[in-house]
């Protein structure tokens, strides 16, 4: 372990949308070198925007509104208010998801509306899409049933099969995207956000993984049961011999709203390894998930020194999704939270919440891990030139020169918004 007293600056680019809401992954490299994004609405009348930022000129370019995309533009429908996926890189095309940014608050949960506001109809349900990177050209693939937005989403790049969970009862569908023929499965985390707290409740996984060299696909539940969709049967199977209701990640009752409970937060496949390592987004560790074995190996903690010391969780109540594989394929790059202290006292949020958000304030870290030589350091909290810092991220992108990109708060014109910043990793090589 390497301590590292550094900070980092984080610069912040201007997308234009001034009502741009936080957003939760919609950020991936593409190999054309450009960085794809889509930035949030809450708004009942405004729908998401996806730009592209090209690293080399530090121009950006707004690509689409999300409701153009979707056939949506003049019909008056819940709007598609955001993508909470990651963009996946097949044939030259990106693939990800919509979902709703318009949701009901009801004791402190997000609902998916029931009732439309006057002169509005219900969310249409999320789109699968399509966004050729030569032509420049959307495609809408499908449309997923009964008015449920897309949580969840992986690509299986070699074979061209998507799958995802909706959201808010937690149906797990696949979608071919050569013949575009989608099938869903029964749902296996109770009724999902949709269920009644201390019933059947389950906050669900927000990312599934793919084995490359098999095309299953796996997913975690708030149970700490680990699931399998097989491409050969398309059967969705309970792994019998692996879980991650492990005694360091905490004790959680996954019927309750606030947490994810045994959920992996974040997962990605290491092919030196032929293994996936995650991160539990509560207590921090990384683990390793062997699925030919069906073992689950701890590995670190990769929170920042300031949470370790203070023996901490994260005040994101889910933990932060901003985990991943830098361009090497080697280095795992954490942005992870930092506990605030004043006058040597540190300073604490809320007990609990009832949704994913955060509890109280606290800084942002950049960590690394690189996993042949099982490094860690943490190069230290994150600002912005004025003092302030940025919150509210959940998502993470790294170009091939190393530099970090995330989605944050920042304040523009006495205005708090979402969006891009670029951090300044100043270091070459996490070692």
């Amino acid at each position: 372990m390497s301590e590292n007293p550094q900070t980092l600056l984080a610069k912040t680019f201007n997308s234009g949308f001034a009502q741009a809401h936080d957003s939760y992954n919609a950020l991936s490299l593409a190999s054309n070198g450009n960085i794809y994004y889509i930035l949030s609405s809450d708004k009942l009348d405004v729908a998401g925007q996806m730009y592209e930022f090209d690293p080399k000129t530090n121009q950006i370019l707004h690509l689409a509104d999300l409701n153009d995309i979707c056939g949506e533009t003049n019909k008056k429908h819940i709007p598609q208010g955001k993508s909470h996926v990651s963009f996946y890189e097949y044939q030259q095309k990106l693939y990800f998801s919509t979902h709703i940014g318009y949701y009901q608050l009801i004791d402190g949960m997000d609902r998916l509306p029931i009732h439309a506001p006057d002169g509005y109809s219900l969310y249409s349900g999320g789109h699968i899409l399509s966004y050729n990177l030569l032509s420049g050209e959307f495609e809408d693939l499908a449309l997923l049933p009964e008015g449920e937005g897309c949580v969840s989403m992986v690509m299986d790049i070699q074979r061209g099969h998507i799958f995802g969970i909706t959201w808010p009862s937690g149906k797990l569908f696949y979608l071919d995207v050569k013949s575009r023929k989608l099938q869903l499965f029964p749902a296996v985390s109770g009724n999902g956000e949709a269920g009644t707290p201390g019933e059947d409740f389950r906050s669900l996984c927000r990312s599934l993984l793919v084995n490359p060299h098999t095309g299953i696909c796996y997913f975690s539940t708030s149970e700490g049961h680990i699931y399998q969709i097989n491409p050969d049967s398309w059967q969705v199977e309970l792994m019998e011999q692996v879980h991650l209701r492990l005694d360091y990640f905490g004790q959680y009752h996954p019927q309750y709203p606030g947490n994810m409970g045994y959920n992996w937060r974040q997962i990605v496949w290491y092919e030196p390894e032929q293994v996936a390592y995650g991160v539990h987004g509560n207590s921090g560790y990384l683990f390793k998930f062997d699925p030919a074995h069906q073992r689950i190996e701890l590995v670190n903690r990769i929170t920042s020194i300031p949470s370790k010391k203070s023996g901490m969780f994260d005040q994101f109540s889910y933990g932060y999704l901003g985990f991943q594989l830098g361009p090497d394929g080697e280095t795992l790059y954490y942005l992870t939270g930092g506990p605030i202290f004043i006058d040597g006292k540190r300073l604490e949020g809320e007990k609990q919440i009832a949704k994913g958000a955060a509890k109280g304030l606290e800084y942002l870290h950049l960590i690394t891990y690189h996993l042949p030589s099982q490094h860690y350091q943490d190069h230290g909290p994150i600002f912005y030139e004025d003092g302030n810092w940025p919150q509210y991220v959940n998502s993470i992108a790294i170009d091939y020169d190393g530099k970090v990109y995330a989605l944050a708060r920042v304040t523009r014109n006495k205005q708090i918004i979402c969006d891009l910043i670029q951090i300044n990793s100043s270091f070459n090589s996490p070692l």
